[in-house]
């Protein structure tokens, strides 16, 4: 087990963001609240920018949670990347400790403005450039995922636990995709036709897609960037693998190489596939390469 920086007990931290992550989510429900009334949207909006809104909800909790670290750990050598951090700053993050906390306070930003409940907050801790610890808020599902590095499971706000379904042995074409709504994607509409899933679920937010993966209720996550178009982040993902991998799934790109954190403007291009299997996710990954190289889908 990887050892924690001086001074930090994990069952400590994790009792600390427990409360810290309820915290935010009181903060992110109220907003929501709001967002029903169309009169206070304006006021909760706080850009122009249709393809990356951002909310005085994302501030608010971006506010708190570093905030909350910050004052209970005030001498710990780690750093935090911050989604709304990097927004508002020119300068360029460059954290010199090996441990990193990575926060998106409000993954699916669109999704919590149109009301769909389809949004999270993801904190994870990275050691060397990996998710260690890791925390996926779902307010609107009363979900806190969590996982010590070793296991994960899910608390509600009462304190009530339940453990994630993964370890499914399904085919490619058996697996229930989960996949955006909110990013129009021809290339990747078309692998999704040509791999003919079980099912397909659409859903807001990376931290959701992954979570509905770990509750059992979807399969297979597949992430295709465009060429010259934004990609995901590492807070777009850092929580998200952290929570999956204990529990016994696997993410990483079309090769089936792990992500890669702390690269030039924090992005992750090209194709990531996240699926409930650790055992066959390679065999998977080769399967969906087939069909994109023999179909001409997508440039490899």
């Amino acid at each position: 087990m990887i050892k924690l920086p001086s001074g930090v007990d994990i069952n400590n931290l994790i009792d600390d963001i427990r409360i810290f992550s309820w915290q935010a989510a009181d903060i992110l429900l109220y907003y929501s609240k709001l967002l029903e009334n169309s009169d206070y949207k304006k006021n909760i909006l706080k850009n122009n920018n249709e393809d990356d809104p951002v909310t005085l909800a994302d501030l608010k909790v971006n506010e708190i949670i570093i905030k909350r670290i910050n004052e209970k750990y005030k001498n710990i050598n780690w750093d935090i990347l911050s989604e709304e951090n990097v927004k508002i700053s020119s300068e360029i993050f460059d954290g010199k400790s090996d441990w990193i906390w990575v926060l998106d306070p409000l993954d699916g930003t669109k999704d919590f403005i149109q009301g769909t409940g389809n949004y999270a907050m993801h904190l994870a801790l990275n050691f060397k450039q990996k998710p260690y610890i890791g925390f996926v808020l779902i307010p609107d599902k009363n979900q806190l995922w969590i996982t010590d590095g070793e296991k994960t499971w899910c608390e509600k706000r009462d304190g009530s636990k339940y453990k994630p379904i993964v370890l499914k042995n399904k085919t490619l074409q058996e697996m229930t995709l989960v996949t955006s709504k909110n990013h129009g994607n021809e290339i990747l509409q078309n692998l999704i036709k040509k791999i003919n899933f079980n099912k397909v679920e659409i859903m807001g937010s990376i931290g959701c897609k992954l979570a509905s993966i770990v509750r059992g209720d979807t399969d297979i996550y597949i992430c295709l960037s465009l060429p010259e178009k934004s990609s995901p982040k590492d807070w777009d993902f850092a929580a998200p693998e952290s929570i999956l991998k204990a529990a016994g799934g696997a993410i990483t790109n079309l090769d089936n190489k792990e992500l890669t954190y702390g690269q030039t403007y924090f992005e992750h291009g090209g194709i990531i596939v996240a699926t409930n299997n650790k055992n066959t996710h390679g065999s998977i990954c080769m399967e969906i390469k087939k069909i994109i190289e023999d179909n001409g889908i997508y440039p490899l």
